[in-house]
């Protein structure tokens, strides 16, 4: 009864378009913006934040990127950790080239550049779509890969091959390094996804997503109708890749601290991957609750066995974790091939017609 929209008269345009129309969206994601930055650095130890919380905003920050492409666009990208390994890459340049650049703008340029590497590798896209357009996006995976650890010059010329964060401030904090503390790290990484999730809904919502969209159902039918299928496709890639960018920047600044190429190999493009089609093709909100599954299930498993009081080899119980992790994936798959944002909006219609059957 009380969240049914009958009653709530909109009367104004901008009433009526906006993000979340009804109250008690709004008092529901306000509650959760209350409880993320207020309540989680208060209670949540060091442990909880570097292994869960902060892993989590860094994929959701992908996650998104990787679903405004292939759940909105339609073109599908495994070269996921590629792109972030270039937004990791240049952040480490430009911080050791410019060491008085604000961290921010930092961030920023290497979501850029970023975006121009995605650019060129989404050319292909042009001319193929499908499986041949992921092997195409699956070279640049592999070639940026090999550039950022055989070029010396990307990790300056380290003997190691490692690249570390460096120490920097934002209004007089210390935010990267190992002077940050994690409730730090934790809520500049919250702000970086707030502010970047809203405007990618934002832009889902107005031409840009409609013509992403449009090209995804049936791109000869919307360059019929006027759409320009390699600016749009091109497009999604470049905002695409500067997410993941930014995601890179992330991992190694707000997260890790010191990467190697390692640390954005293939199996973090198709970790991604796995959270966009858990989460939700075509869903900002899916972003969130695919990186929440991926992230957070296979620390449960880890736990469970010390919390259930059993003694267990590391790698029967690591071999054990892979077998339900992926079980629980196929699982959810069966039950609802839409994600969990599909799961949240039969919630939501349930609601509406609460107590009432269908």
């Amino acid at each position: 009864m009380l969240y049914r929209e009958s009653g709530q008269f909109k009367t104004s345009y901008e009433a009526d378009q906006a993000i979340l129309p009804i109250p008690q969206d709004r008092w529901f994601l306000m509650a959760v913006l209350l409880i993320a930055y207020l309540v989680i650095p208060a209670v949540s130890s060091e442990y909880m934040l570097q292994a869960v919380l902060i892993p989590f905003l860094v994929f959701a920050m992908a996650a998104i990127g990787l679903n405004l492409l292939l759940g909105y666009a339609g073109q599908l990208s495994l070269g996921t950790g590629g792109f972030m390994a270039v937004g990791a890459y240049m952040t480490y340049k430009m911080t050791t080239a410019w060491p008085d650049m604000d961290i921010i703008v930092v961030f920023l340029l290497s979501g850029l550049c970023a975006a121009g590497v995605g650019i060129i590798f989404g050319i292909p896209s042009l001319r193929i779509k499908g499986f041949y357009l992921a092997v195409a996006t699956l070279a640049a995976q592999f070639f940026l890969s090999w550039m950022f650890n055989k070029v010396e010059w990307f990790y300056n010329y380290n003997p190691s091959g490692t690249i570390t964060a460096p120490p920097r401030t934002v209004f007089g904090h210390v935010v990267t390094g190992p002077e940050a503390t994690a409730e730090t790290r934790y809520m500049v990484a919250l702000i970086l996804v707030t502010v970047f999730a809203l405007i990618a809904k934002n832009l889902v919502r107005g031409r840009v997503g409609r013509s992403w969209m449009a090209i995804r159902d049936m791109d000869i039918a919307a360059e019929i109708i006027g759409f320009k299928p390699y600016q749009t496709k091109l497009l999604a890639f470049a905002i695409s890749s500067f997410y993941c960018g930014i995601a890179g920047a992330m991992t190694l600044f707000l997260w890790l601290g010191s990467v190697e190429t390692e640390a954005f190999a293939i199996n973090i493009s198709f970790q991604v991957l796995f959270m966009v089609i858990i989460g939700g093709l075509g869903s900002i909100l899916g972003s969130f609750l695919g990186a929440a599954f991926i992230t957070l299930v296979p620390v449960l498993l880890t736990n469970a066995p010390q919390l259930a009081g059993l003694q267990m080899a590391t790698d029967l119980q690591k071999h054990l974790e892979v077998m339900i992790f992926g079980g629980l994936i196929i699982f959810f798959l069966i039950v609802e091939p839409h994600g969990f944002a599909r799961l949240w909006q039969i919630t939501k219609e349930k609601l509406r017609r609460w107590p009432f059957p269908y």
